[in-house]
Formats: C-alpha cells, sequence, structure tokens
C-alpha cells in the first residue's frame, strides 16, 4: 500500500470504463484514518476526477485498493483497484 496523502490522483485499473472518457481518476481528499475503531478506519475519502477536472462522487474507498504499481510482488499486472498516477 503506498503512503496514500491527500492531493494523490489514482487511476481505474479496471477495463469497466468507456472507451472515449479513458481510465477512471480518483483524487484522495482526506488521509485514511489510522486509529482503529475510528469511523472509515482504513479507508481513504476520495472524488472522482472528470476530465474537465471537476471533482464529483465523493466516496470512501477501502486502502487495500490503492496502489503504488500497477504489478503485483510476483511481477504480474493488476487487475483491480486503482494505481498512483506517474509523477505522483
Amino acid at each position: 500500500m503506498p503512503n496514500i496523502q491527500p492531493g494523490q490522483i489514482y487511476v481505474s485499473l479496471s477495463n469497466r470504463h468507456h472507451p472515449v472518457d479513458g481510465p477512471t481518476r480518483i483524487k484522495v481528499i482526506d488521509a485514511p484514518a489510522t486509529v482503529a475503531g475510528l469511523y472509515h478506519y482504513g479507508k481513504a475519502v476520495v472524488v472522482t476526477v472528470t476530465r474537465t477536472g471537476r471533482e464529483v462522487r465523493r466516496r470512501s474507498v477501502e486502502c487495500s485498493q490503492l496502489h503504488a504499481t500497477a504489478t503485483t510482488h510476483d511481477g504480474q499486472p493488476r487487475r483491480t483497484g486503482y494505481v498512483l498516477e506517474a509523477g505522483q
């Protein structure tokens, strides 16, 4: 799991996106809670970033779905979740 910080942009690894719009991009807007027992523990608050840069659809995402690289520890390509956008 990467060091998740507000302002980071992640790109969807799913192939369910519309071919014209490209993969879904999300932006972390609140760091995950690190104290067990708190509401949203283990989740990061994110918004979807549209092609025009608008931030829509605020929600929580499991931190286990946010990855630093597009490959697993075994070197296999990931198929699900979100990967940190290059340059972040």
